[in-house]
């Protein structure tokens, strides 16, 4: 046998098992003639969900233009309507030059962290984190450190441990807000605290905030950018989750605080961006109709709303169930959901998980695939029907008074 072609060193640490092991195996399953229900992923598509026609319009009358190589920035239309956004949040003092338009947030993300990192540096990370920024992180030189939203807490950050992690190395404080996987969202307080630390030890503070518009039952949304006075801020988001629009593959990022500090770390990031020349030019079209017109997430999330009909069918299923429980997502679109105790000695995460899929042809994603050092919780996205939820969880119960 012939030697086989080495792979990167760079890849050993870095994982990413949404579309992993378990997903392969479901398409393996799909191909022998199974239907597969897939919880695994947030992708509203899939189930439904479509982008607003004005949005896709947006970009049909504008493929003629679409054509050549934008700024690596970003189309002009699309920053100003982002500088718009932040500015009727209260962040002033931006403009386009502070705007990053990417082929999704998780391009922006490995953008920022290589254009800040050296190796051996550190980023702290929530845990449970959306394991791309582990991965990033990781490929990029850097290491991630894990500070605790234990499930104890309802999710919510350990401000005690984000200081006592912070040392010589640290770069980054990472806050995905609304949280995936848990649903968490941060009060204004304890927003406000992480900033102090962030200013206080000279870190960036990377605001994941994608599900930003996605709130249920009163939870309010702060941006991080509108506490972040002295403070290196880099906001994410985009057209994918609110706007329905995964495939276009828009994203953005937003430098604000204190922009003259971090004028090198964006001049570092405008010369990545200019590496890969520029983003999907065509979707960057529909960010200006997406951000200016008529917010639909609105009546989703609303109690009539279908995605808030999904949300609480999921809590209805679960209180009723003797084998799980679940805290309240307050926010984007899945639940983190916990395994009783009952099941500790005798069946994890993955375990449950791959028996699931085997058995009861549903796939769902491991509570550890999330950075977590518990093996309790699984993953799954809150955007099918109600009826199709129901139908899950009649397996899930199944599954699960097997083994009680």
């Amino acid at each position: 046998m012939e030697t086989p072609i080495r792979t990167s060193r760079a890849l050993t640490d870095v994982k990413y098992e949404i579309r992993g092991q378990l997903a392969s195996r479901a398409h393996e399953l799909e191909k022998r003639g199974y239907e597969i229900v897939s919880l695994n992923i947030g992708n509203p598509g899939l189930f439904g969900f479509r982008t607003p026609e004005t949005m896709r319009l947006a970009m049909i009358e504008n493929l003629g233009q679409a054509e050549p190589y934008s700024h690596q920035q970003g189309i002009f239309p699309a920053r100003e309507a982002v500088v718009m956004q932040q500015q009727n949040r209260g962040v002033l003092g931006i403009s386009v030059d502070e705007v990053f338009i990417g082929n999704g947030v998780s391009e922006l993300i490995d953008l920022a962290l290589r254009a800040l990192l050296n190796p051996g540096e550190e980023v702290l990370v929530p845990s449970p984190d959306y394991p791309l920024w582990s991965a990033a992180v990781t490929l990029n030189g850097g290491t991630a450190r894990y500070y605790p939203c234990p499930p104890e807490a309802d999710f919510q950050p350990d401000l005690d441990a984000i200081a006592a992690a912070i040392n010589e190395r640290t770069r980054a404080i990472v806050v995905i807000n609304p949280n995936n996987p848990s649903g968490a969202v941060y009060p204004k307080e304890t927003l406000r605290d992480i900033v102090a630390l962030a200013r206080r030890h000279n870190l960036v503070v990377m605001a994941d905030e994608i599900y930003d518009q996605m709130t249920y039952d009163g939870a309010e949304f702060v941006p991080m950018a509108t506490l972040a006075d002295g403070a290196a801020c880099l906001t994410f988001s985009g057209l994918s989750k609110v706007y329905r629009a995964c495939g276009y593959r828009v994203g953005w990022c937003v430098f604000t605080g204190d922009l003259d500090r971090i004028r090198d770390y964006q001049h570092a990031m405008e010369l990545l961006a200019a590496l890969r020349l520029c983003s999907n030019v065509p979707g960057q079209w529909a960010v200006q109709t997406a951000l200016g017109g008529f917010q639909s997430i609105g009546q989703l999330v609303e109690p009539s709303g279908r995605l808030y009909q999904s949300r609480q069918t999921v809590l209805e299923r679960v209180a009723a169930s003797r084998h799980l429980s679940v805290v309240a997502p307050m926010g984007a679109m899945y639940a983190f959901i916990r395994l009783h105790d009952r099941f500790a000695d005798r069946l994890n995460d993955r375990d449950f998980a791959l028996e699931l899929l085997e058995s009861r042809h549903v796939l769902v994603a491991p509570g550890s695939s999330f950075n977590t050092p518990y093996t309790n919780h699984f993953r799954v996205t809150t955007l099918p029907d109600p009826d199709t939820l129901n139908d899950v969880f009649d397996r899930i119960d199944d599954l699960l008074d097997q083994h009680a």
